[in-house]
């Protein structure tokens, strides 16, 4: 087993009570750390076992087991928000804008493809560094693709 390496009270994404945290941007966290022998795990596992260990930590978090996040993409949440109105509307759009809505989205080995092509397909419509990001989103995206149990969570911070 592995732990996350942070012997801090709080979670790397919640502030710590004597530093305000920074405000008015999105940040992406990919699964850091797992509870399971990934390497070793996958080399012996079957498809079939693998997602049962994809399962068996989806449901961890109601048995208290906590995932290790890193932040991997950053940007301006309005920056993010102008990002997201290039895609065309349909179901990626909207599962992007859940982060202004909901405050907070999970993306996971159901939204790859879907979010893949919408920012692609939106390619065109994107200044540079909103080329940039999608860049970082979709290699992000194939990871999850190479590994089913990885997932981002995708987090607004604003005042």
């Amino acid at each position: 087993m592995t732990g996350c390496g942070n012997d801090q009270r709080y979670a790397s994404h919640q502030p710590v009570a004597s530093r305000a945290p920074v405000v008015d941007k999105v940040v992406f966290y990919a699964l850091n750390s797992k509870f399971v022998d990934e390497k070793s795990a996958r080399q012996r596992s079957t498809q079939k076992v693998q997602e049962v260990i994809y399962y068996s930590l989806a449901i961890g978090h109601h048995l208290g087991v906590i995932d290790c996040l890193k932040s991997r993409l950053e940007c301006p949440l309005e920056g993010y928000q102008r990002w997201i109105s290039c895609l065309q509307s349909g179901e990626a759009r909207r599962k992007l804008a859940g982060v202004a809505r909901f405050g907070e989205i999970t993306i996971d080995s159901s939204h790859t493809h879907l979010l893949a092509l919408a920012l692609r397909a939106a390619r065109e419509q994107m200044n540079d560094e909103q080329q940039m990001w999608s860049d970082g989103l979709i290699a992000l995206l194939q990871q999850i693709e190479n590994d089913p149990a990885m997932y981002l969570m995708v987090r607004r911070y604003d005042a």
